[in-house]
C-alpha cells in the first residue's frame, strides 16, 4: 500500500494482456460504485479492464473472494470497498479484519491484490477518496493492480535489472 499519488512509470498500453477481476463490497454502494467506475476508467486508459467483477456483501469478505479470484488465473485482483467510521469499535474492528485479510490473500496466493479500500470518519471523506482527482482510490488500486502484475511478470522472466552505468 502507498500514498493515493499516481504510480510512476504507467502509461497507455501497459495493462494491455493482463487478467484482472474485482471483488467489490456492496455495504456503502454508493462510494464502491464509484471506486468500481474510476478503477475501470483507469484501466481502460492504460488499455485493460476488468474481465470479472464479483460483488460480497461487506469489506470483511473482500479478502475471501479475492483470494478465490486470485486461484482463477487472473494477474492481479482489487479490491474495493468504504468502511465509514460509526458510533462503535466494529469500524476498526471491519478495517483491520479487511486489511490483514487482504494482505494474507495476497501474500498466501503469490497474485497481487490492490487494496481500494476506503476507510474514513465520514461521509464527505469518503465522497472525497472516490470522486476523481489524485485522492481516488479506485483509480489507485487500477494503477497499484498493473504495477504489480507488471513487476510479477519482469521477476518470473528471469532477467535481471540493468546496474546504473552500464
Amino acid at each position: 500500500m502507498s500514498n493515493l499519488g499516481s504510480t510512476s512509470g504507467l502509461k497507455a498500453g501497459d495493462a494491455k494482456g493482463l487478467r484482472l477481476a474485482a471483488a467489490v463490497a456492496s455495504f456503502n454502494k454508493v462510494y464502491t460504485s464509484r471506486l468500481l467506475a474510476s478503477a475501470n476508467a483507469r484501466l481502460r486508459a492504460l488499455g485493460g479492464g476488468l474481465e470479472r467483477v464479483e460483488w460480497v456483501p461487506g469489506a470483511l469478505e473482500l479478502p475471501l473472494a479475492a483470494q478465490w479470484l486470485a486461484g482463477r488465473g487472473y494477474d492481479a485482483v482489487l479490491a474495493l470497498g468504504c468502511v465509514i467510521r460509526g458510533d462503535t469499535s466494529h469500524y476498526d474492528l471491519v478495517c483491520q479484519g479487511s486489511v490483514l485479510g487482504l494482505q494474507r490473500a495476497s501474500l498466501d496466493s503469490g497474485v497481487p491484490v490492490a487494496f481500494g479500500v476506503i476507510t474514513t470518519e465520514n461521509k464527505a471523506q469518503a465522497l472525497a477518496r472516490c470522486s476523481g482527482g489524485p485522492m481516488d482510490a479506485g483509480r489507485h488500486a487500477g494503477e497499484c493492480a498493473v504495477a504489480m502484475a507488471r513487476l510479477k511478470q519482469r521477476l518470473a522472466g528471469g532477467t535481471r535489472p540493468r546496474q546504473k552505468g552500464k
